[in-house]
């Protein structure tokens, strides 16, 4: 949890930060996106409230000073008006207001049932803006493989390894940047996911092979001195590889395959992994969520979408697709 804003904030929203983090496991980013959706929701009732002057600009309003009871009255209309808001000048799409109501409803359970401090929630019914559902992008078979032969950088050998581990594992970006060399045993993987909670995935030999290749290099310290001793990815100062690192060298990769422009990111890996289990080596969803590191299987269920190809094979498949239209017959006219 950043410490800036944790000075940032009042009490209450404080007890709950540290709830959230220690008690219900959620990792430093998530709880940081908590404190931002309720900064947000905060500097609205104060402005609201008429508590901060016309002339302070919004992103200058503090909220530490902001009292409980400015929470304690806040009612399901002003959470309401508060989206409403935000969506009329800030222009947030669906997916961030639901992430805010999110926010606010976790805090107002907590502060209900957690706490005791509010004996009512008023956010109980507060509801979640619709999403409309999209298909997640995703490369192709071809397209992955041309991805894989075309990994050329200052580092070939971690790059193409991390680019093998996306592709096969299906892993999300923080949980690559998180893996120990400990972590690696034989052919099993121990990664730590979102909640902090941990999984395991098999390796196979593409994986295993990539990552021995790529730690052969790293241990003879050609191209880079290790700082980080536990970290499996480093950066070229020796210390672990952030997302944001990790973002840029698949960028490169996939401008090296010809493969830009398309909206591929590291998390688009991950789809590409699961789309391609599923749909050509015939992985049963069940299997696929628990790889995945997924709490439903409904969110799982997104990687069922079937491919143009699929809808055209299925067309050409036809009992029916030889039948040919009768030909019209013409009655001879006697004369």
């Amino acid at each position: 949890m950043n410490k800036d804003n944790l000075n940032d904030c009042p009490d209450f929203l404080q007890d709950f930060l540290f709830y959230m983090e220690t008690i219900k496991g959620r990792s430093p980013r998530t709880v940081d996106g908590y404190y931002i959706d309720l900064r947000s929701f905060i500097r609205f009732l104060l402005i609201d409230n008429g508590l901060v002057s016309d002339d302070v600009d919004y992103k200058e309003i503090k909220i530490h000073d902001a009292s409980f009871d400015l929470i304690k009255n806040a009612t399901r209309t002003d959470a309401m008006r508060f989206l409403s808001e935000f969506q009329r000048n800030h222009d947030n799409e669906a997916k961030a207001r639901s992430r805010k109501v999110s926010a606010i409803r976790s805090f107002y359970k907590y502060l209900t049932v957690s706490s005791g401090k509010l004996s009512e929630n008023p956010m109980l019914n507060l509801e979640t803006p619709k999403l409309k559902k999209a298909l997640p992008k995703y490369l192709t078979l071809e397209q992955a493989l041309e991805l894989l032969t075309h990994v050329e950088t200052n580092f070939t050998e971690r790059d193409f390894c991390i680019i093998t581990l996306f592709l096969n594992c299906g892993m999300r970006v923080s949980e690559l940047c998180g893996i120990n060399t400990h972590d690696i045993r034989d052919n099993q993987l121990k990664l730590l996911g979102k909640g902090n909670k941990e999984r395991i995935v098999y390796l196979n030999r593409s994986c295993l092979d990539a990552i021995e290749n790529y730690l052969r290099v790293l241990n003879s310290g050609e191209k880079i001195k290790r700082v980080d001793k536990n970290a499996l990815f480093l950066n070229r100062f020796g210390k672990r590889l952030s997302t944001r690192g990790v973002e840029q060298i698949v960028e490169h990769c996939l401008k090296e395959s010809g493969l830009d422009g398309m909206g591929i990111s590291p998390h688009k890996l991950r789809h590409t992994a699961a789309t391609l289990l599923y749909q050509d080596a015939g992985i049963d969803i069940r299997v696929l969520k628990e790889l995945l590191g997924h709490e439903s299987l409904s969110t799982t269920e997104i990687y069922t979408h079937v491919s143009n190809k699929q809808i055209e094979d299925a067309s050409n498949r036809s009992p029916l697709k030889n039948v040919k239209p009768p030909k019209k017959k013409i009655k001879e006219q006697n004369e």
